[in-house]
């Protein structure tokens, strides 16, 4: 077999495994992006740092809602922290909210317990 032909082997099968996790990340469309809801002082029950993406779950009354947010690199970059939130931290959250209605949806910013404000993506 020739060089060219092995080299061209090795680069096409590195751009096809280079392609797969663009290929299995999942669409936003979930998300109603045209408009934003806002819960103050509910209670975090749950923040799970990990990839692909970070999740907040959250409790107003009796209501658990589940808040998608970025990845944990991307989320490092606005100031996140794998322990920026911890459980009974009473926070206000921005959030795009799931069109089907169910309580959750994707976060966009918090208000953290000392005041200071986090984007989400």
């Amino acid at each position: 077999m020739s060089k060219i032909r092995i080299r061209a082997g090795v680069l096409g099968a590195s751009l096809l495994a280079l392609g797969q996790p663009l290929a299995a990340h999942h669409s936003f469309s979930m998300f109603d992006q045209t408009r934003t809801s806002e819960l103050k002082g509910v209670s975090v029950a749950q923040f799970q740092w990990a990839n692909p993406h970070v999740f907040v779950v959250i409790k107003k009354d009796e209501t658990t809602y589940t808040l998608e947010c970025g990845s944990p690199s991307n989320m490092s970059k606005t100031g996140w922290k794998f322990n920026s939130l911890k459980p009974g931290d009473r926070i206000n959250v921005s959030f795009y909210p799931l069109r089907n209605g169910k309580p959750g949806g994707a976060l966009k910013v918090a208000t953290l317990p000392n005041g200071s404000k986090l984007d989400a993506w």
